[in-house]
Parts: C-alpha cells; structure tokens; sequence
C-alpha cells in the first residue's frame, strides 16, 4: 500500500456512499487483503427475501475500489474507476452478515484487477468477483 488511513476514516469516508446506505463497513486492511461485511436485510434483499446478487457487487466493487485507492501513487492527482466487474452467485444468504476478501491478482500502473470472495457467517462461499480498475488522471 502507498499509504495506510485507518478503518475507521475509511468507512467515515464511504458513509454517505452506496456503501454507507447498505450498510457496508471495512473490517480491517492490509496490504494484500481487505476485509468487509455487510448486513443481509430489507435494504440488502431482493423481493424474496433473500441477499440480492446487485448488493454483492456492490459490495465486492467497493472492496475492490478501496484496495486499489489505497494503491495508487497519488491520490491527489489519480482516481480509481471500475473497468469491469463480474460475479458468480454460489449460495443465498436471507440474514446475517456476509463478508467479502479482497486480494491483488495484478497491480499495474494503469489497471488493477481484484478477487472478491464473499462469504456467510458460516464461511460458506456466496459468491466470487473479479473487478479491474483502470487508474486515471483525476480532473
């Protein structure tokens, strides 16, 4: 990492983000894993009850977007944007937490490409993401 804030300034960052409105908090960072939650409940779910697909990359885009923030080599002069994300729904999940792992597979100087895997209380696998991030000049 180019430079470590702590958990909390970053979720006082995210709070009035989608992340902030779904609840989603970091756990802990490190320098080859970030760690989040978010809870499963009426603003997490789809109709049925049940943890909506679109609230998982939420959550693996947010880890994932944070990661490569706190890569860049100057947050004054660069963003970090989501490229391309995808996701595999393995389990559903109707409350509770679930928690995603974020870990590098390629940091470039122009893209970063992110693994997601979000889990349940039980450590049972939900669903897995890759994201790439492309690292721009901010305006």
């Amino acid at each position: 990492m180019k430079y470590t804030p702590t958990v909390e300034s970053l979720n006082e960052l995210n709070k009035n983000s989608i992340s902030g409105h779904l609840g989603i908090e970091l756990v802990s960072i490190a320098d080859d894993l970030i760690v989040g939650r978010m809870p499963v409940d009426a603003r997490t779910h789809q109709p049925f009850g049940i943890l909506h697909g679109g609230a998982s990359v939420v959550l693996a885009e947010s880890l994932g977007s944070t990661a490569s923030m706190l890569r860049l080599t100057d947050p004054d002069k660069q963003r970090a944007v989501g490229l391309e994300i995808n996701a595999n729904h393995i389990r559903s999940v109707s409350s509770g937490w679930v928690y995603g792992r974020c870990t590098p597979i390629h940091v470039g100087r122009t893209t970063h490409v992110w693994d997601i895997r979000i889990t349940d209380e039980q450590d049972r696998l939900v669903c897995v993401s890759r994201l790439t991030i492309a690292v721009i000049a901010a305006k």
